[in-house]
């Protein structure tokens, strides 16, 4: 045989295709970023860092991970496209060596009603299939287990319009496994009607205790009055039998009231409407305060807060019903999966097992299957989304991850660095947004951002090793081997908020004594009861202001002055040292301007393609009127005083004709968090999650409670910035608060006066107090997985 000469081959190994290990990045411009150029090698972990908004998450989710999705849109066809997000291409040059991104971040799940942990998996479709082929008495159909699916059953005639039209009887079925009562909700709402007005009294002597319903000129209150339905003048335990059904349950119709045709419509599905359908975190507080007392949610007392209908709890597998395994913890649920032998549905069976032991290896083996999807962490929810790729078969993919660290005990930590590092193994570019120095550690490449945050950041400082960066003149650098040492002496306790018989989720009764007057931490393997114990079981009415991490409600149009109640003095201010109205002085209100609605950009809509947006013309990105910019105080108008930063504006309204103490006050506590840098028109949703929560911290720092309850709040935060809100909680405390706080960073332990440590691991295995007592005394006796880890971190 004889084999063809090939001229100008390749020395072995050195094919084209085996050039392409580089993601490039060139002229990045995303938020703060200034013409940030970097080059990211393929197949290995990459590591982000830098001070709580340097531009981190700019460069790896606003702009690469969000161009490589862009141009996989881009494939579909323009009718599928036209379904799908549109995402406008990113403020960057050149972005070559992209491949497919997957992106597993912090946002929160949906927090409806009808989302649980395993409808969000996939699991619950699994186990429905299972119990639709195994279970006994055999019910039905999939849906026939699902709470999400109510029973239907419907007949008549329809008309097939085709050929020879001829009308055909036909019935239709579908059995669902919606409990009919609370309609698969697990819970009903209770109205309590002495909280909505005062039956002594007539309406028109005021009856009504709702907040905001006025019985003199309110229009709501007065369609009552005048409907004919009721007597005004009579007290509402006199109406009859009938006038009390109209009054309360009355369906829609059309009244006139003054001349004017209104809707009259029952009380109770009035407050249903008005406040119940409104998402309770957004209500101003007295109107919480309202809903807070009108309302109980118990559990539907038919299915048992199972959500199932009566038949489908009945089919059992086992003797165990769906509503029993969705209940079960998430590790014994395996167990039971493993213990099941049935070659009819075997390949369901092994999905189902693989499914599940991810859970457990990823950490979460103490959640159930029931467990409502709003009420799992950031951290726990990112690991969620990681679960559907622990099995994945996919190589050459990039991984992106936003702090996947966050709640995670030091415990736990490595098992997560394991994770990574497997993706990283099967051969997949793993790009990680972290603070933690744990997993920083294992990076193959570091790239670090800085050197400051916000206009002082947007720039790459140093590229190279983790060995490389300990030897940096970076923020990071200079960070990343610090240790906090524990406490020589610690503050006494002034009294004690007294927990007893606590059984809230996973607690097991637990007695315990939380100081005051000191800083307490909180803290415990993930899943082990914190959150159970600070937020589900401090005695009612203990003056507590609670700083959890649920993202803050707000749209492009809100900002730091508008989140703070900054802006109203300063549009009164501007009101009164010009003699005209407030509202001149909002963007969201009569001093807009008209042409982008005070949006400062005009939206063009392009179908498919993503929309473009341009600044103003009229303007120029002002927001303003240009007859409201010509009103000024201190030498300002309100677009330059927006433009400040939080420093700059503090400086402005702390002295000479500008002085506005309830102003500077409110920046004091911007710039105590940490929060000096920010513009105060910035949009609230591009600021990065440290920001968000350490804005929510400045906020309630002027509220009169007594008992600060901090959830983490060194999520998101830089090395450099833990000493910072290391000072903020002991001057808070120096102040007379009592400060508890739900934390698993170190430094946090060590500087506490006071630790409450639960365990001794998550789940059942949970909820117990194992340690009460100084640092010190943790530190010396070893006896926890967290005495452990600190006696490590401090070097004890």
């Amino acid at each position: 045989m004889s084999s063809a000469k090939r001229t100008g081959t390749r020395a072995p190994g050195a094919h084209a295709a085996d050039g392409h290990d580089l993601i490039r990045v060139h002229g990045a411009r995303e938020n703060n970023l200034k013409d940030v150029s970097v080059e990211i090698p393929k197949r290995r972990l990459t590591v982000f860092t830098g001070v709580s908004g340097s531009g981190k998450s700019s460069l790896v989710f606003n702009t690469i991970a969000a161009e490589s999705q862009r141009l996989i849109n881009e494939t579909y066809s323009a009718f599928v496209q036209g379904f799908m997000p549109t995402l406008a291409r990113p403020e960057v040059d050149v972005l070559d060596g992209l491949t497919t991104a997957i992106i597993v971040d912090q946002q929160r799940m949906g927090a409806d009603p009808r989302s649980t942990v395993g409808t969000a998996t996939d699991v619950n479709a699994m186990l429905r299939i299972l119990f639709s082929r195994l279970g006994d008495p055999h019910i039905g159909p999939p849906s026939a287990y699902s709470f999400n699916t109510a029973s239907v059953r419907a007949s008549g005639a329809i008309t097939v319009e085709r050929g020879n039209k001829k009308a055909v009887k036909a019935t239709f079925q579908r059995t669902g496994g919606m409990c009919t009562n609370c309609e698969g909700r697990g819970t009903v709402s209770d109205i309590d009607l002495t909280q909505l007005y005062d039956d002594t009294k007539s309406l028109a002597e005021g009856a009504f205790t709702i907040p905001g319903w006025k019985s003199d000129s309110q229009w709501t209150v007065q369609v009552y009055a005048q409907s004919g339905f009721v007597d005004p003048d009579k007290p509402i335990r006199e109406y009859t039998e009938r006038q009390l059904r109209d009054f309360l349950y009355g369906d829609p119709v059309k009244v006139k009231v003054n001349g004017v045709n209104l809707t009259y419509e029952g009380l109770i599905p009035k407050i249903q409407k008005s406040f119940l359908s409104k998402d309770k975190e957004a209500m101003q507080p007295h109107i919480r305060a309202f809903v807070e007392r009108a309302v109980t949610f118990t559990t539907c007392p038919e299915c048992d807060g199972t959500r199932l209908s009566e038949g489908a709890r009945s089919s059992r597998i086992r003797k165990t019903s769906i509503a029993d395994a969705c209940a079960m913890e998430i590790r014994d649920l395996a167990q039971w999966v493993r213990e099941l032998d049935e070659p009819s549905v075997a390949p369901l069976l092994t999905a189902l097992r693989d499914t599940l032991d991810s859970f457990v290896e990823i950490g979460l083996g103490y959640l159930s299957l029931d467990r409502p999807a709003g009420t799992l962490s950031g951290g726990e929810a990112q690991r969620v989304k990681m679960i559907r790729h622990l099995g994945s078969s996919l190589t050459d993919t990039t991984y992106v991850f936003d702090e996947p660290t966050v709640g995670l005990h030091p415990h736990d930590i490595q098992r997560m660095n394991d994770l990574l590092l497997r993706l990283r193994d099967k051969g997949n570019t793993v790009l990680v947004v972290e603070h933690k120095p744990e997993a920083i550690a294992i990076a193959d490449h570091v790239v670090d951002l800085g050197p400051g945050a916000g206009t002082e950041g947007g720039a790459v400082c140093f590229e190279g090793t983790v060995e490389e960066l300990r030897a940096a003149d970076t923020v990071t650098g200079r960070h990343l081997d610090d240790r906090a040492s524990l406490k020589e002496t610690v503050r006494a306790a002034t009294g004690a908020l007294e927990i007893r018989g606590a059984r809230t989720h996973n607690l097991q009764d637990v007695d315990v004594d939380v100081p005051l007057g000191v800083l307490c931490v909180v803290t415990g393997v993930a899943g082990s009861g914190k959150s159970s114990l600070v937020h589900g079981s401090l005695p009612a009415g203990a003056d507590v202001v609670s700083v959890d991490q649920s993202p803050i409600k707000g749209s492009r149009r809100s900002n730091p002055a508008t989140y703070t109640g900054l802006l109203e003095p300063i549009r009164k201010a501007f009101a009164k040292a010009n003699g005209v109205k407030p509202a001149l002085f909002s963007a969201n209100s009569e001093g807009a301007c008209p042409t982008c609605n005070g949006a400062g950009v005009v939206y063009t809509d392009l179908a498919m393609m993503a929309g473009v947006a341009t600044p103003c013309e009229d303007c120029e990105g002002k927001r303003f009127q240009p007859a409201v910019l010509e009103y000024r105080f201190g030498g300002r108008d309100i677009s330059e005083v927006l433009a400040m930063s939080v420093a700059r504006a503090e400086e402005f309204f702390g002295a000479g004709e500008a002085r506005l103490p309830a102003a500077h006050r409110i920046l004091g506590r911007l710039a105590d968090v940490g929060l000096g840098y920010l513009t105060l028109g910035q949009p609230l949703t591009t600021l990065s999650g440290g920001e968000r929560q350490r804005l929510k911290l400045a906020t309630h720092m002027g509220d009169k409670g007594g008992v600060y309850v901090l959830d983490e709040p060194t999520s998101g935060l830089h090395l450099a910035d833990v000493e910072q809100l290391l000072g903020l909680l002991d001057r808070l405390v120096d102040a007379g608060k009592s400060v508890v706080v739900v934390e698993h960073h170190q430094a946090v332990m060590a500087h506490a006066d006071w630790i409450i440590d639960l365990g001794p691991g998550a789940g059942h295995d949970g909820g117990r107090v194992v340690f009460e007592g100084t640092p010190a005394d943790l530190v010396a006796g070893r006896s926890t997985l967290t005495g452990q880890h600190l006696a490590a971190y401090a070097g004890a």
